[in-house]
């Protein structure tokens, strides 16, 4: 018999959170709102607290621009259906983060960076602000590394998609943690 345990509210953001990657609705994502909810995402696990990440905010006046510039360093087939989608959120966050040389630094760097984009996609689920971490080629091509203003020892880790939604994406089960848990019997 399943015993029935009593879910946190932390967990159940958790379980509830989904990728929003369309349908966002017309309500204007601010840099208020978006510095607000990195106060609190920066507070995520980062080793020897070196804060590897940096930000860039694309507000919704200046996306146009942003998306054909970054269309711009696709071949011209795709340019359009590149600058389409980079329009389709109400603003962009990108997020660069330090690229040190030691193979373990640049591992708990990035491991920082992810913690703290999923702190970042939990407080904004809260508030019905959709999410979406996009790491399409372009985040490797060095023509948008300079449209950014990423510094030489930077890399872009992804280009999150933000607006508001009035209905969630639909939910997609786990695989069961039986399938991916063992216990070591040495």
């Amino acid at each position: 018999m399943e015993q029935t345990k009593k879910t946190s509210a932390l967990a159940q953001v958790i379980r509830e959170r989904r990728a929003v990657k369309k349908n966002y609705n017309s309500k204007e994502v601010t840099e208020a709102v978006v510095r607000e909810l990195l106060e609190d995402a920066i507070w995520a696990p980062t080793h020897k607290l070196r804060q590897p990440w940096r930000f860039l905010f694309v507000s919704a006046d200046q996306k146009a621009d942003f998306a054909k510039k970054v269309a711009a360093t696709y071949p011209e087939e795709r340019r359009d259906n590149r600058e389409m989608v980079l329009n389709e959120p109400n603003a962009i966050l990108v997020v660069m983060m330090e690229e040190p040389e030691s193979q373990k630094q640049w591992e708990e760097n990035y491991g920082a960076v992810a913690s703290m984009i999923q702190n970042f996609w939990l407080l904004a689920w809260e508030r019905q602000l959709g999410v979406v971490w996009k790491t399409n080629s372009h985040i490797y091509d060095e023509d948008v590394k300079r449209i950014v203003g990423a510094k030489e020892n930077e890399r872009i880790i992804g280009f999150i998609h933000l607006g508001y939604f009035d209905q969630a994406p639909l939910k997609k089960d786990r695989v069961s943690l039986d399938e991916k848990f063992t216990t070591f019997q040495g």
